[in-house]
């Protein structure tokens, strides 16, 4: 309950968990060593978690006999396979800093994100769709081919000094992934021993670039306190045993993945089951119906492909139970076919942002289907949240202003950049995450958007998640976005790009005649698109700001000018 003000904390009986990954991570194996850990649909791999564990052991071996040290920057350039997984715990294990690289990132990112971060070594995969990771590196840095593997000296990569190749041939001057799980002898794994107690919980364990859409991208830096903690109490909350089987078709490089998907499952001693490198609608559905899934993971727009996939009523789904949708605002009608046809009775939604480890608020099992499907639930335990307005003052309960949170799940802040990391964490430790947000009295949270996406129209404040909600409903609409474009005579207007169901034509006219009597006239769609297709990040992640870009060059108009 609240107190009339936009302010909650998570109380809770159950008590942090004071262990690092690695620590955590053989736990689970020694508890549930016979239990099944991993499948990845694309390798044919299916281990028990004694296995998994003895793979993580020999790499995090490897690591060390490669000369790394705790504290050193490794990064991870990959889809989702089993080296990733294997990657992230034992790099945890061995007290080395995971750096998260986008699957999408091209040259110049690449080259940014290793240098930023000062990484010593690099797993990459050798291709992935359309990507030459291999080929790329090797533009990068041209000495790789001639140098000892190991030993690589580039002139643009000057701390790079091994690239580890997941997948062959093997290129010149790299080592082979395999390779390096074979080469940790006796003295790596006494030192690995000697380590576990060593290595605090506080340390830094994992760095991942957050995608801004100006300037460039920040190296936020996480604790193994932080996700942790986060991914045992994402389990909690969706009732995870050592029964369950997550799939997990979100990626790995993002807290989606390795956090929501991976760390949620180690601490509860569930599956982790990826059913392919990237999302495939169809490939999730029939890891699913094989694997007899209890949990499925997605943002909006993964969902709805697999809800409209023309196969889908074919697959049997009745295993599923829960879930979380997350990553993007939730569309009510799409939570509400997910509930009912693809029988997740106890789907949740989640809230959060990769700063905060990520997740700050969820729906709980249980909770009333009208705030299932209408909220992103309460907040996590031990965590704080207050909603205040432009002046930093706490908010009326119902009123919009900025969410903002503080507690364990806050990051250390961003690598290497104090003045970015003071903008984001005031003196008191919150994270003022940009996202506007209003809290019931019963502490029930609704995201009501960006304060970056707030369009105003001739004065009036319209929040485009709103009228995206309204236009959902709407029986030939299978997606749609809502953002503002400027305009000369308002400021700005309504922009509405809208994607059809199969086989369906809507007319613009159509839609403003959907909308009026319905919805204010101010919000109603000025400008119209149908679209086959959003920009995307890999994520999932719809790009407004691309939208608006395009919207901006197609109509010839210009932002107007401010103070």
């Amino acid at each position: 309950m609240t107190t009339g003000l936009s302010y909650v904390h998570g109380a809770a009986g159950t008590k942090l968990i004071g262990e690092t990954i690695g620590v955590a991570f053989d736990n689970t194996v020694a508890r549930h060593g016979e239990c099944h850990g991993l499948s990845v649909r694309q390798q044919g791999i299916r281990w028990t978690y004694r296995e998994l564990g003895e793979r993580v052991g020999a790499f995090a071996a490897g690591l060390l006999a490669l000369g790394l040290e705790p504290g050193d920057r490794v990064a991870i350039w990959a889809p989702n396979c089993a080296e990733w997984v294997v990657a992230q715990f034992a790099t945890a294990k061995a007290g080395l800093i995971l750096v998260n690289i986008n699957p999408a990132y091209q040259l110049s990112e690449l080259e940014y994100a290793l240098n930023k971060v000062g990484c010593r070594a690099l797993i990459t995969a050798t291709r992935f769709k359309t990507s030459d990771y291999i080929g790329m590196v090797n533009t990068l840095a041209p000495e790789l081919s001639a140098a000892a593997p190991g030993k690589l000296t580039a002139a643009k990569l000057p701390k790079l000094e091994m690239v580890i190749q997941v997948g062959g041939p093997t290129a010149p001057g790299a080592f082979a992934f395999d390779r390096i799980i074979d080469s940790g002898g006796p003295a790596e794994k006494t030192r690995l021993a000697e380590l576990a107690p060593r290595l605090q919980f506080d340390d830094p364990i994992n760095i991942q670039f957050t995608s801004g859409t100006t300037g460039a991208p920040k190296g936020a830096t996480l604790s193994h306190h932080n996700i942790l903690n986060n991914g045992f109490f994402l389990g909690e909350a969706m009732g995870y045993t050592e029964r369950d089987k997550v799939c997990i078709p979100v990626p790995l490089y993002h807290c989606f993945g390795m956090v929501i998907g991976n760390l949620a499952c180690i601490t509860h001693g569930s599956a982790m089951v990826f059913p392919g490198e990237g999302f495939d609608p169809l490939a999730t559905l029939e890891t699913v119906a094989e694997e007899r899934c209890t949990a499925l993971y997605g943002v909006p727009t993964m969902f709805i492909a697999e809800l409209e996939h023309p196969d889908f009523a074919s697959f049997d789904l009745s295993s599923l139970r829960t879930g979380m949708m997350a990553g993007a605002p939730c569309p009510i009608e799409i939570m509400r076919r997910v509930i009912e046809s693809m029988h997740l009775t106890e789907m949740t939604i989640g809230y959060g942002m990769t700063e905060t480890s990520p997740v700050s608020f969820q729906t709980a099992i249980g909770d009333p289907v009208e705030k299932q499907v209408s909220s992103v639930g309460r907040v996590h335990p031990h965590l704080e949240v207050k909603i205040v307005d432009a002046e930093g003052r706490i908010v009326p309960c119902d009123t919009p202003g900025e969410l903002c949170t503080r507690g364990y799940s806050v990051m250390l802040g961003y690598w290497d950049d104090p003045e970015r990391t003071a903008q984001a964490i005031d003196p008191a430790r919150w994270m003022h995450t940009g996202d506007l947000a209003t809290l019931d009295s019963e502490g029930y949270c609704n995201i009501v958007g960006r304060i970056k996406d707030l369009v105003i129209r001739g004065g009036e404040n319209i929040y485009p998640r709103e009228v995206e909600e309204f236009l959902y409903r709407h029986p030939k609409i299978q997606d749609v976005q809502v953002f503002g474009v400027p305009d000369e005579r308002y400021g700005e207007e309504i922009c509405a790009w809208v994607m059809l169901r199969a086989g369906e034509s809507l007319d613009p006219a159509e839609l403003r005649a959907f909308c009026r009597g319905q919805i204010a006239h101010y919000k109603i769609p000025h400008h119209v698109r149908i679209v086959d297709e959003f920009p995307m990040t890999v994520t999932g992640k719809v790009q407004k700001f691309v939208m608006r870009e395009r919207m901006i060059a197609e109509l010839g108009v210009r932002p107007a000018a401010t103070a």
